[in-house]
């Protein structure tokens, strides 16, 4: 019986090693799309031809006024400069014109998300009525947050400094979007005019 082992033992291992010796560039014959490409996608270097488009470039530039994700359309430098221009030329896009009047004011689903993102971001050192007396000035882990009665900002200041960051104060522009740093600049402006009455 052991010898009957030993001979089956041998006999498949020579028929494996027989089966696994042959061609070994063997190919699949059958592909099971009809369209080739599927498998063997047609591919364009960056510089070569490109039968597609009308100049026959594979690369192409950008749509005039594309701008790149994550970038902002706002151009105004991160200087002294920058910020005394934004203080006086830089104005809100988020101003519509009501229906019902002439006014021009700012949409209540913007303000109402200011305060929201305002909550989140800004109220932990400004506090909740912009007095300056967050959570982190009453524990006295950061001094010197002013209270913006006291300070004079246009909302191009106010977006100035959320997007680049002043004095201590860093920049906001990795946590908000273009458009929400404008809805916290609103915001902030009504808490100023509530603690200027």
């Amino acid at each position: 019986m052991k010898s009957f082992i030993k001979y089956t033992s041998i006999v498949t291992l020579l028929v494996l090693m027989v089966s696994c010796a042959g061609d070994s560039k063997r190919s699949r014959q059958v592909q099971y799309m009809g369209d080739t490409d599927m498998y063997n996608a047609v591919s364009y270097e960056t510089y070569s031809t490109n039968p597609v488009f009308k100049n026959g470039i594979s690369a192409q530039l950008p749509v005039d006024g594309t701008i790149a994700r994550g970038k902002s359309t706002y151009d105004v430098p991160n200087s002294e400069i920058g910020y005394q221009y934004a203080k006086d030329s830089v104005r809100s896009p988020l101003w519509e014109k009501a229906s019902t009047d002439s006014i021009v004011r700012i949409s209540e689903n913007n303000l109402k998300q200011g305060k929201y993102l305002y909550g989140i971001y800004c109220a932990s050192c400004h506090g909740t009525k912009g007095d300056g007396q967050g959570v982190l000035v009453q524990n006295e882990k950061f001094l010197g947050v002013p209270n913006y009665k006291d300070r004079e900002v246009t909302e191009g200041s106010i977006y100035h400094v959320l997007m680049y960051g002043r004095n201590l104060m860093g920049s906001h522009s990795s946590q908000l979007n273009e458009k929400e740093r404008w809805q916290v600049t609103a915001y902030v402006e009504q808490l100023r005019k509530d603690l200027l009455k």
